[in-house]
């Protein structure tokens, strides 16, 4: 997700929409519908301030709260836990970084959020209290879960990237408590990159590395102190490893390694524009974490090269920012989509992520019934039905 405002109305209500810093401000199939960070934006919705506050948003706001964007997924023992960008309006939870739980991976459930209030050294190093926090990637290492984070103003490069610790994520433990570790990276005006959608990777022995990037010369790798989740050194190198020409509209980068490369996964388009998104998901690999990352043509992806792994598909417009969930029962991919049948609005999928003989990802039927699809469309080729969505979704 990027940083740019866009204000339009819906149910008599607006709320701002992330676009990047060369995007168009108008769309005709996006104008009705801004829904791109989780906006709660429908008449008649309940007040998200009604539910108890916590330290840690332990409250359960909004129970028919649907919106999804930017997600990113992990299991803790027999539950998947859930993270997505936080809402738009700050409504729920000031606008923290949202969780969702759920044993099938079929039903989600707004449980709270990661802090009740944003922490008052992003809005210091910002200058202004940012709306919401973006685009979280959740990874379990050196003892504790690691939550990555982005904030930002719209419109500009002037962006952070921050960590959040725990020791679980079960929220029923006495354990439970999620640390605010502060600043991990920062950009500002001065700079050729942007510090928005951080991704962990995992690289030889072990190592560790941050990925981020969105506009600006596209997407960047440096490396972390696997021990602290920080920067290696004060003044890190940046690998470039992906950049296409102007715009340069790429973002939402994620690495996976399988079968001896590590694969990049770009969010390539324009997103936050409901149906009138156009993002895809392309992909390069590479034998080594810093690249050079290419596509089965050879083209690198700092020359515009990439190979689509997902477009529009069924009423499943502009899949982006996705994560990969690498267990024993198989590769899980899960991103965001714009909901054809639901005016656009922004929900998970989460597909099987399997590999060719050549070694090229491909990504399996649908696993998440499409929640505005009415109960006549034909079930999609997993074999699920497409209920129309539960107000406890």
């Amino acid at each position: 997700m990027n940083a740019h405002s866009m204000t339009i109305a819906r149910a008599g209500r607006s709320a701002p929409c992330g676009l990047g810093p060369a995007r168009s401000t108008a769309s005709g199939l996006a104008v009705a519908l801004c829904v791109a960070v989780g906006a709660l934006s429908w008449a008649g919705a309940p007040s998200a301030t009604a539910a108890p506050k916590s330290a840690n948003g332990r409250s359960v706001p909004l129970p028919g709260y649907v919106f999804v964007h930017d997600p990113s997924m992990t299991k803790q023992g027999a539950t998947w836990y859930l993270f997505s960008t936080g809402d738009s309006q700050g409504g729920v939870n000031s606008g923290n970084i949202q969780i969702r739980e759920s044993t099938d991976l079929t039903s989600w459930k707004l449980v709270g959020t990661v802090f009740h209030s944003t922490p008052t050294w992003v809005t210091g190093q910002l200058g202004a209290p940012p709306t919401n926090l973006w685009a979280p990637d959740i990874s379990y290492f050196d003892g504790s879960y690691h939550l990555y984070y982005a904030a930002s103003t719209f419109g500009s490069n002037t962006s952070i990237i921050g960590l959040a610790t725990n020791a679980t994520l079960d929220p029923a433990s006495p354990r439970y408590h999620w640390a605010d570790q502060g600043e991990v990276f920062s950009s500002g005006a001065g700079d050729d990159y942007n510090a928005i959608d951080p991704a962990l990777v995992t690289g030889p022995s072990g190592s560790k590395w941050m990925l981020f990037g969105s506009f600006w010369s596209g997407i960047k790798l440096f490396a972390l102190n696997p021990a602290t989740g920080m920067p290696a050194s004060e003044h890190p190198q940046l690998f470039s490893l992906s950049e296409a020409p102007a715009p340069d509209a790429e973002e939402g980068g994620y690495i996976v390694a399988h079968g001896g490369y590590y694969y990049l996964l770009v969010s390539s388009g324009a997103c936050c524009k409901g149906i009138g998104s156009t993002y895809q998901v392309i992909v390069g690999r590479s034998s080594r974490v810093t690249g050079p990352y290419v596509d089965p043509n050879g083209t690198a992806m700092t020359d515009g090269g990439g190979m689509e792994l997902l477009g529009s598909d069924e009423g499943m417009i502009g899949p982006g920012s996705p994560s990969v969930y690498v267990g024993a029962g198989g590769d899980l991919i899960d991103y965001h989509y714009y909901d054809a049948w639901d005016e656009g609005d922004p929900w998970i999928q989460i597909r099987r992520l399997l590999w060719t003989a050549d070694g090229w990802p491909v990504t399996g039927p649908p696993i998440v019934p499409v929640p505005g699809a009415p109960l006549s469309t034909p079930a999609p080729a997993s074999g699920r039905s497409r209920p129309l969505r539960s107000p406890n979704a």
